[in-house]
C-alpha cells in the first residue's frame, strides 16, 4: 500500500513538471506585429523635394505609438520631425542626404513601451584595450525583450538592414559596468533620451532585419533637440562612440566642439585628427548614391 502511494506521487509530480511554463521576459516567444498607418499631416514628397541623383542618401523610416501612457511628455511627433529636419541640415555639408521614407503610427504592445537594451555585461572594459577591441572580444547582446519588441514594431522589407528606424518609445534603458574605484566596478544603468544600438558595440549580435534601429525617448531639453537624432545616426552610420579629436571614446563624454559629443557640437571632422569620421560616414553600409 505505501508503495502505491509513492508511486502515485512520484507520477503526479513527474506530470506537473511537464506542464508548459508561462512565458518570462527572459525567453523569446512569437509576437504580433504592429498595424502601422501612414500620418497623413506630415509631407514625404516637400521634405524630400531637395533630394539629388548620385548623391549618397541614407533611408529613414519613422514609427511612432499612438498609445503612449497619458503622462508621458517626453517626445512629440513635431519634436521629432524638427529633430529630423536638423539632423538633415547637419549632414548637408558632408554632401550626405536624408530620404524620409514614411512617418507611421500605430498601438504597439504596452510592454515595449518600456525595455532594457542589452544584457547586463559581466566583463568590464579594463585599461589593456580600447573600448572598440573590448567589445569585440565582449560584444553587447540585446535582451529577448528588446528583440521582441523590435520583431514586432519593425515591418519585413527586403531593405532592412539598409534603412534606418526612428522609434519613439518611453524608456529604453542601457547598463554597462563602470570602474568605481581601484578593483572595484559598479554597474550602472542610463535611462537613455536616445540609443542607436551601433555594430561597435553590439558586434554580430544584433539581427539584420533590424540593424538599423535607433530609439527616441527624450527631445525635451531644447539644447538637445537639434542634435539628438543627428549625434544617434551619427553612431549608426559612422560607428563610432562618443569620441571627437583629441576626446577618447567613453560611454558618457560631456564637450562641446564634435557631433559625437555629448554638447552642441555638429563638426563631423576628417582625417587622421578628426579619427576619419567623414571617411567613415562616406564608408557606411547605409548610405547608397543612384536611383
Amino acid at each position: 500500500m505505501k508503495r502505491s502511494v509513492f508511486l502515485l506521487v512520484l507520477f503526479v509530480g513527474i506530470g506537473c513538471q511537464q506542464k508548459p511554463t508561462e512565458s518570462t521576459d527572459t525567453e523569446i516567444v512569437e509576437v504580433a506585429r504592429v498595424v502601422w498607418n501612414e500620418v497623413d499631416t506630415i509631407d514625404i514628397a516637400a521634405f524630400n523635394s531637395d533630394l539629388k541623383k548620385g548623391k549618397p542618401t541614407l533611408d529613414i523610416g519613422v514609427y511612432f505609438p499612438s498609445n503612449f501612457d497619458s503622462a508621458f511628455n517626453k517626445v512629440t511627433l513635431g519634436q521629432m520631425m524638427t529633430s529630423i529636419r536638423a539632423a538633415k541640415e547637419i549632414y548637408k555639408p558632408t554632401g550626405v542626404q536624408i530620404n524620409l521614407l514614411w512617418v507611421k503610427t500605430g498601438e504597439i504592445d504596452p510592454r515595449y513601451l518600456s525595455i532594457q537594451a542589452n544584457e547586463v555585461p559581466g566583463i568590464p572594459n579594463t585599461e589593456y584595450v580600447n573600448m572598440y577591441e573590448h567589445s569585440k572580444r565582449h560584444p553587447a547582446k540585446l535582451t529577448p525583450l528588446a528583440i521582441d519588441a523590435f520583431n514586432s514594431i519593425i515591418e519585413p522589407d527586403s531593405n532592412n538592414s539598409k534603412t534606418v528606424y526612428l522609434i519613439a518609445l518611453q524608456d529604453v534603458f542601457y547598463p554597462f559596468l563602470e570602474v568605481s574605484e581601484g578593483r572595484n566596478w559598479t554597474m550602472k544603468t542610463v535611462r537613455t533620451g536616445g540609443l542607436s544600438f551601433p555594430t561597435y558595440s553590439y558586434v554580430n549580435t544584433i539581427p539584420k532585419s533590424f540593424r538599423g534601429v535607433i530609439t527616441i525617448t527624450n527631445l525635451q531639453r531644447p539644447d538637445r533637440l537639434r542634435s539628438t537624432v543627428a549625434h544617434e545616426i551619427g553612431h549608426k552610420v559612422m560607428n563610432v562612440s562618443h569620441e571627437y579629436k583629441n576626446t577618447d571614446p567613453g560611454h558618457e563624454v560631456y564637450a562641446e566642439g564634435g557631433l559625437m559629443l555629448y554638447g552642441d557640437g555638429e563638426d563631423i571632422p576628417s582625417g587622421e585628427e578628426g579619427r576619419w569620421h567623414l571617411e567613415r560616414l562616406y564608408l557606411s553600409p547605409f548610405l547608397y548614391s543612384g536611383d
